[in-house]
């Protein structure tokens, strides 16, 4: 419930670019479909009340968006922080959709494509990374997280390795709940892009990307120096969550 939402929990680094929104998921009384739509950016698209007069339609969700509409749920936070999602990045959004949408054409409602599965995972889960040297990226290539994050902690703080965007509205709602240790699952940028964000939903846009859920690095979250109280060596240890490599597993090279 809204009332029981630690409002401090806002202030973590998963929130960053979200701060012309804080009082959105702070304030005592849930934003409507009005204030929503009042801070959407001119594009086309607009919220609106996910009821049983809308669902009425049988449109697929997507297929909906399509047309302009978001269907957004009353007084939920998962909404919410899609609709913020699409407050910020827009584009990118909209790359996802139109990529959905042209699945959904080819396959029809019954079944979903691997990029399809791709697509969603993102949307849920998605973190844009931008990493300006290579060696870094061979670290969490081999998941050598306590390399990656405790030895190379400098390089997080400098700015060579970033979390560009976190756009995964499923992760926003999982760090309502306290002591949560969360995966983002990653596209990678290398280099120093002006806008690595861009730059993934124009690939995405074009099909060249998210064709296969295997394209996701995961990325402990609570590893990242500053996202985590505690952080030590012995807490990079914890094999559970800062897996090992599996066997097999390569991933593909970043934009």
């Amino acid at each position: 419930m809204r009332e029981q939402v630690d409002a401090t929990c806002f202030r973590h680094p998963l929130f960053g670019g979200y701060g012309e929104h804080l009082d959105l998921m702070t304030a005592t009384r849930w934003p409507d479909i009005e204030a929503l739509n009042a801070r959407m950016p001119p594009s086309g698209h607009r919220f609106v009340m996910e009821d049983a007069a809308l669902l009425a339609d049988g449109l697929h969700y997507e297929a909906r968006i399509a047309q302009g509409r978001i269907a957004t749920r009353a007084e939920n936070w998962h909404d919410l922080f899609n609709a913020m999602v699409w407050m910020r990045h827009r584009a990118l959004k909209h790359a996802l959709n139109q990529q959905q949408c042209r699945h959904i054409a080819r396959m029809g409602t019954r079944e979903r494509s691997p990029a399809q599965q791709a697509l969603t995972q993102f949307d849920e889960a998605g973190v844009i990374v931008q990493v300006r040297e290579a060696a870094l990226l061979d670290l969490w290539d081999r998941h050598d997280w306590a390399s990656l994050f405790h030895a190379n902690a400098g390089r997080w703080r400098s700015g060579d390795i970033v979390v560009a965007a976190v756009v995964g509205h499923a992760l926003m709602e999982q760090m309502l709940v306290p002591g949560r240790l969360l995966v983002g699952k990653c596209l990678v940028v290398l280099g120093d892009p002006v806008d690595g964000v861009a730059r993934v939903a124009n690939a995405i846009s074009a099909g060249a990307i998210l064709v296969t859920p295997a394209e996701l690095r995961p990325l402990p979250l609570a590893g990242i120096p500053g996202w985590h109280s505690g952080q030590s060596e012995t807490f990079y240890a914890q094999g559970d969550y800062f897996r090992p490599l599996r066997n097999g597993r390569v991933y593909p090279r970043p934009l």
